[in-house]
């Protein structure tokens, strides 16, 4: 297979693949959550975005069933969790369980656009009327920031586990 630079890889170093003529794209993606109760996180995130949780295989009515079924320890019940977009729009999210907690702040972190099209103060309205929602989900309230030259304003929560998101 041919290495491709495209002229973002060339000044960071990186490669892209290509295969023959077409550079290899990416077209779907999958946001991953290291973390304590997937089963609980998973929940908390499928409220926050409107998502679903996963069904469990063909064959099984319920997610217990199939484990108890594939002979899974029933302490490893809650070591893995997703959700979807049920309009297939958004990526799916996955919680897994890892044994370490959250020690800093998020190097990556999820903008939920809460507040598209408003301005001024209908925008932090709507944003407040969000956060409340959330906040009653478990989220905590961590900073309002104000509209600026640089943005039209948006507030800083953590999910149930610590993990910095923004309503947007």
């Amino acid at each position: 297979m041919a290495r491709a630079r495209s002229p973002a890889s060339a000044a960071s170093g990186g490669d892209e693949v290509s295969g023959g003529d077409e550079v290899s794209t990416i077209r779907e993606i999958q946001v991953t959550f290291d973390c304590a109760a997937p089963g609980a996180l998973s929940l908390f995130w499928a409220a926050v975005l409107g998502y679903q949780l996963d069904e469990p295989p063909p064959g099984f009515d319920s997610w217990p069933q199939a484990l108890a079924a594939w002979g899974v320890p029933e302490s490893e019940w809650d070591s893995r969790s997703a959700i979807h977009d049920p309009s297939g729009a958004g990526p799916r999210l996955f919680f897994q369980r890892v044994p370490e907690g959250k020690a800093v702040k998020n190097r990556l972190h999820l903008d939920v656009r809460a507040a598209p099209g408003l301005e001024g103060e209908a925008r932090m309205a709507g944003l407040e009327a969000e956060c409340e929602r959330l906040v009653a989900l478990g989220a905590t309230r961590i900073e309002r920031h104000e509209a600026d030259a640089s943005s039209g304003g948006f507030i800083v929560l953590a999910d149930p586990e610590g993990n910095e998101f923004c309503l947007d």
